[in-house]
């Protein structure tokens, strides 16, 4: 029996464990071995992670895709694992010793914290995997990996050292994302641009060969500046060439203010004339576009901060190289001031000696760390990097050939644009929870790059015993004997970006670099569902990896979702307090109506507006699929066995498998073509609005009256028709949809294993018309067993039948509703000019039509009564006398007002909207809300306007 009460908390819980006890989402189950494999590889979430509603949208979506082709017979891998997550992992283990007042990680050394650190994931970590099961996820769960265990460390090494081998990894001096708090370089994923107003600073850079006088503009040329104290490094100033202010001084040289050191003059495209004074200073070593002039121009990198963000003079060759006497005081005074503390001083220096000309307020984009919240500084460093533009170009042919494509396919400019424009990739990161880079280094620093320890030390003895730096003897002595090696080599302390190792995840979750069953099974995925923010981060180096290793692309779709933001089209932040939990509304309305709401919004291109009333809305909606369901349980409705739909002769009951087949095409061919929110309102329409509100309500009279063969086919019909529903909605309301077929179908077998209600072969005319001969109902006929085609049965003439009773019924009832008609008014029909169709169906359903309508008559008619309200319903009219029921004269006054009241509402928006200081300036959600107003606006406009069009002809 089914509970008189849907509860969402009390069937979930229950629902999971039933899938998990039959181990309904592992791949590879005898059922299907020769199906067709369907593979999605779960973006991986932190270890340190809990769901947020990114995750929630990402996989949801990626769970419907994989519960509707489990359904249709496929055998699906839907691959989990969590993500090392170097950073946020490393932070919240030193985090935690810090409170407790236990010794850091230094003290501890490398070994000891790193134990720490597996301790913390083995009790702590993974949190979110329990989350993403309370959403419903359909994941192999026993196929769970992590990014550092043992068979992906060891893809990770020998990806690594093959790509060393090829050339395409290498150590390089270069600008990176560098955090002084953390202390490592991070990746521009990690870099949070934040608005600050600050300043910037106009300086006078003395023109050599003339006597500097501030009065004197030709003594002088004008930089302006938003970072006075890395002016310490500067190597050159930039001019446009075609800025005819400047051309003169091209090939001049300035004398750096403070510093004394002689810079040249440089024209560059880089400079802007539109911008501050059109000449810039070039600090290659701290800015990532002066790093790009400096290489142009053969400019020196001159870096004067050290990894804690502190100014680094003294003993810096590079800084000292060239300048006059004295500037070791100099030196000496600032060596080790704060980069802050250091600018304000810089400034009063520049003052006093005349060389800072304005300063104005200038509000600008200031890069931090998302992690320490501290400004991020480009810092020239040592670091290993991938040779991306090499392994970019398979990956572009790729897209542009079609091997992959991206929906929505704007998202493929986004990818070209990246790709063919990609930097160097910086792999390394000055961590210890990660993989260590497995590069070894001799006592003169030359590198060897082995898989193994013992590899790196048979290649390093080679090479010493060939440059004679050991003897062959003492080779061989270190090669047996480790305590004999001990200092000879020492390995890279660094380790990997974590993009590193999830870029080989499509294939070394799968046992790669070993030749594994499922290597050949699954590999490549079918469809990467990610958001577009890691476009370059991720799918881009996957796709990368792939080619390179594989030969094949590692997915042959990249579905693009966008992003979830508050009802007002806010994105969600901390500090604005919009974050919704995912957590909190599935205690609140469960997972199903959570789930339903992301998967009816997410049109594509276009971002979540997400309001707690909408997933109320959802709740609302399993409820009324309960209840319904409910009816059908306590009226008797089963399935009998060997019944088809197609053997029915009631017209309601063909038309309901005449909508049903329609539903099931509609929300096939959206899924199919990754179009979520058109599924989801699809199977949405049905349920609500064609079996509940109208099937079974027609179906009542029947459902109620005595028992005859109509009597039996409705109740089968009503189970039928339940069951197909569960079907289409289950990828959407996993939970729901198995805890009603559970209860209601009665039969072997999970609702998740079930076929999808579709079938290639139609059945014939002879099996259809041998199931029509047959009395339903009858015992001593024995049932024709024939496999409905759920998606392609069509009964046209019960659909104009019935169609036509449910579009008249809703045309009447919109016409009370515009007109405030009481229900308990009850009111006459004609129809006029009625056809014959018309006239031989309209008193079989005369009943319902006016129970439903709230009618007292329905009549025939050669010309509409006078006073009517004319209502064409698919082509023919149905007039509704108005007069004596409505004031005719007040309804228009009323209609009017409210035309005139949203014609007001649209000027205003219209004004607004064409304010270009407003759209400029105005938060973007604002600007969507008072398109949304405009909207509504107009669908209210619209809708007086027919109303009172109804009225125009009526006396």
């Amino acid at each position: 029996m089914i509970d008189k009460n849907y509860q969402p908390a009390d069937l979930e819980g229950r629902m999971s464990l039933v899938w998990e006890d039959a181990r309904a989402f592992s791949a590879g189950r005898p059922d299907r071995r020769d199906a067709d494999p369907f593979t999605i590889v779960i973006p991986p979430p932190n270890v340190t992670g809990s769901l947020h509603m990114g995750h929630a949208l990402n996989n949801t979506l990626q769970d419907i895709l994989c519960r509707f082709e489990r359904m249709r017979g496929r055998d699906v891998l839907w691959q989990p694992g969590t993500d090392h997550a170097g950073i946020a992992t490393q932070m919240v283990v030193e985090r935690q010793l810090m409170e407790r007042q236990q010794p850091g990680r230094r003290e501890m050394g490398r070994e000891k914290f790193l134990a720490r650190v597996w301790q913390w994931k083995d009790e702590s970590g993974g949190t979110i995997i329990n989350q993403l099961k309370r959403l419903g996820a359909s994941c192999d769960w026993g196929r769970e990996r992590f990014t550092m265990d043992e068979g992906l460390s060891k893809a990770v090494v020998k990806v690594f050292v093959e790509l060393h081998r090829a050339g395409l990894i290498y150590k390089d001096k270069r600008l990176v994302n560098w955090d002084p708090k953390l202390l490592t370089a991070i990746s521009d994923l990690e870099v949070q641009q934040i608005e600050v107003k600050g300043n910037l600073w106009y300086l006078r850079y003395p023109i050599e060969g003339k006597t500097f006088n501030p009065e004197d503009p030709t003594s002088f040329i004008v930089v302006a500046t938003t970072r006075p104290e890395t002016m310490l490094g500067d190597s050159a100033v930039a001019v446009h060439p075609d800025d005819e202010r400047y051309q003169h001084l091209v090939g001049k040289r300035v004398i750096l203010p403070l510093v004394g050191r002689e810079i040249p003059i440089v024209a560059d495209t880089y400079s802007d004339p539109e911008k501050g004074t059109g000449a810039v200073k070039i600090t290659p070593a701290h800015d990532f576009n002066d790093f790009e002039v400096g290489r142009r121009h053969g400019l020196p990198q001159i870096s004067i901060l050290d990894r804690e963000g502190c100014i680094a003079l003294v003993d810096n060759e590079d800084y000292l190289r060239g300048l006059p006497e004295g500037s070791e005081e100099f030196a000496r005074e600032f060596h080790g001031v704060e980069r802050f503390a250091a600018r304000k001083k810089i400034l009063e220096r520049l003052e006093t000696f005349g060389f800072l000309e304005r300063v104005e307020p200038n509000t600008h984009m200031v890069p931090h760390g998302d992690r320490s919240g501290v400004v991020i500084e480009p810092y020239l460093t040592d670091q290993w990097y991938v040779d991306a533009k090499t392994l970019a170009k398979p990956a572009i042919a790729a897209v542009k050939s079609g091997a992959t494509t991206f929906v929505p396919r704007n998202w493929e400019k986004t990818y070209f644009e990246w790709m063919e424009n990609i930097q160097p990739w910086c792999i390394s990161r000055q961590l210890w929870w990660g993989h260590q880079i497995p590069a070894w280094y001799g006592p003169d620093g030359k590198v060897f790059v082995a898989e193994t320890e013992e590899e790196a030390v048979s290649h390093a003895i080679a090479y010493y015993v060939e440059q004679e730096v050991i003897t062959a003897e003492q080779g061989r002595a270190m090669a047996l004997d480790r305590n004999k090696r001990a200092g000879f080599i020492t390995r890279d302390e660094d380790v990997l970006d974590t993009w590193f190792s999830s870029a080989l995840w499509p294939f070394s979750t799968l046992g790669w670099p070993d030749d594994t069953p499922e290597v050949k099974r699954y590999y490549p995925t079918n469809v990467l569902v990610t958001g577009f923010d890691i476009i370059f981060f991720w799918v881009a180096r996957m796709m990368m990896m792939g080619l390179h290793f594989m030969k094949e692309v590692p997915f042959s779709t990249v579905y693009i979702h966008a992003l979830v933001r508050d009802e007002k089209g806010a994105k969600m932040s901390k500090s604005k307090g919009n974050v919704i939990d995912p957590l909190a509304l599935i205690d609140e309305h469960g997972a199903d109506a959570l789930r339903f709401t992301l998967a009816a919004m997410a049109a594509q291109g276009r971002d979540i507006k997400l309001s707690t009333q909408r997933v109320d809305g959802y709740r609302k909606f399993a409820n009324k699929l309960w209840n319904a369901s409910r009816f059908a349980e306590m009226n008797g409705c089963t399935v009998p066995v060997g019944f088809d739909p197609a053997s029915a002769k009631e017209t309601l009951n063909r038309w309901i498998a005449h909508e049903a087949a329609a539903a099931t095409r509609e929300v096939t061919e959206a899924l199919e073509a990754y179009r979520f929110n058109d599924a989801a309102n699809a199977i949405y329409r049905f349920v609500w609005d064609v079996y509940c509100d109208w099937y079974v309500e027609l179906a009542k009279p029947t459902l109620l009256g005595e028992d005859s063969p109509a009597k039996a086919e409705t109740r089968a019909m009503v189970a039928w028709a339940r069951d197909e529903i569960l079907k289409l909605l289950h990828p959407f309301m996993p939970f729901i949809t198995e805890a009603l077929w559970e209860s209601t179908a009665k039969r072997d077998g999970l609702l998740t294993l079930s076929p999808w209600p579709h079938r290639t072969d139609v059945p014939t005319v002879a099996e259809i018309a041998a199931l029509s001969a047959a009395s339903f109902g009858d015992p001593l006929v024995p049932p024709v067993l024939v496999a409905f085609n759920a998606a392609s049965f069509k009964d046209e003439a019960a659909e104009a039948e019935i169609g036509w009773v449910v579009d008249l019924v809703t045309a009447i009832r919109s016409v009370r509703a515009e007109m405030n008609i009481p229900p308990a008014t009850l009111m006459p029909l004609a129809l006029v000019g009625a056809s014959a169709e018309t006239k031989e169906r309209a008193p079989r359903w005369s009943d319902v039509i006016k129970r439903l309508a709230r009618l007292s008559d329905i009549s025939f008619a050669d010309t509409a009564p006078e006073g009517a309200a004319q209502l064409v319903v698919r082509g023919e009219v149905a007039a509704l006398p108005l007069k004596g029921v409505v004031d005719l004269a007040a309804e228009r006054t009323r209609l009017a007002k409210e035309i005139a009241k949203a014609d007001a509402d649209i000027e205003r928006v219209d004004k607004k909207l064409g304010n270009e200081k407003f759209v400029a300036n105005a938060p973007e959600e604002l600007v969507e809300e008072e398109k949304e107003k405009r909207e509504a606006a107009l669908a209210r406009k619209a809708k007086f306007q027919d109303a009172l069009s109804r009225l125009q002809g009526v006396g």
